[in-house]
């Protein structure tokens, strides 16, 4: 493991997804989960989500789209707060998720809003927005 590469991931990681997400991914850690969540710190988010090139809104944007065409929905959900956490607007968002429709389908895009809207339905509360 890269040790620099790690806590530049796990900075990265905790800006756009929050102590308490990252927190409970790492308390629910395994033997053998434990690797992975290693490998994603210091790959995606050190190595990835660190670089220069994009902001990090146009980060989650980008991943939201790629995440309704693996229709990874739990994965969509934690990017989906990070991505609001990034300020990206809800209507930003919403129109990633619509012009996925059109080049992954609508089951994918319909599995997606689903996924989406709980968490926009729990931000909005949240923040009275």
């Amino acid at each position: 493991m890269n040790d620099s590469a790690y806590e530049k991931g796990m900075k990265t990681r905790r800006e756009v997804l929050g102590d308490p997400h990252v927190d409970n991914s790492l308390k629910n850690a395994t033997e053998f989960t434990l690797p992975l969540q290693h490998m994603v710190t210091e790959n995606c988010w050190g190595s990835v989500w660190s670089r220069d090139g994009l902001d990090k809104c146009t980060r989650s944007l980008v991943t939201i789209s790629m995440l309704v065409a693996l229709r990874a929905s739990t994965e969509l959900k934690t990017h989906v707060l990070g991505a609001l956490r990034n300020g990206c607007s809800v209507q930003q968002i919403q129109e990633v998720l619509l012009h996925s429709s059109a080049y992954c389908g609508f089951p994918a895009a319909v599995e997606a809003f689903r996924a989406a809207r709980d968490v926009v339905e729990e931000w909005q509360k949240s923040s009275d927005g």
